[in-house]
């Protein structure tokens, strides 16, 4: 049962944590006929996803010493940023990538609960 729940769990992190960049980013020149809220295709692969993950979080580091700051989040992971006291569970002051990720997929553990109890 925990074996067919991983896939969906984490789809769902990865979603979440997708649109934390594409939050970030600044617009790409303009694209004829894209929908401005258009959510960007999910990585096929697991690897790609933690690859995606890291690449976000690398930007947003500015100090690259492994470690968001509350300034860094807000400037290159607003939604990290929002969440920034409820990922900081030890109060250190920084955020790690592995917190992040921890954060998230506690979250959509959560919503997936909320919406089929039965199943979840």
């Amino acid at each position: 049962m925990t074996v067919r729940k991983l896939p969906a769990v984490g789809f769902a992190v990865l979603m979440g944590l997708i649109s934390i960049g594409a939050a970030a980013q600044p617009a790409q020149g303009s694209q004829q006929g894209a929908a401005p809220a258009e959510v960007p295709k999910a990585p096929p692969t697991t690897a790609q996803a933690k690859a995606l993950i890291a690449e976000r979080f690398k930007a947003a580091d500015s100090n690259h010493d492994g470690k968001l700051t509350r300034d860094e989040a807000q400037a290159g992971m607003p939604k990290v940023y929002e969440s920034f006291d409820k990922i900081d569970v030890k109060k250190q002051g920084h955020v790690t990538e592995r917190q992040i990720g921890s954060y998230w997929m506690k979250k959509t553990k959560d919503q997936m609960q909320k919406e089929d109890p039965i199943w979840n």
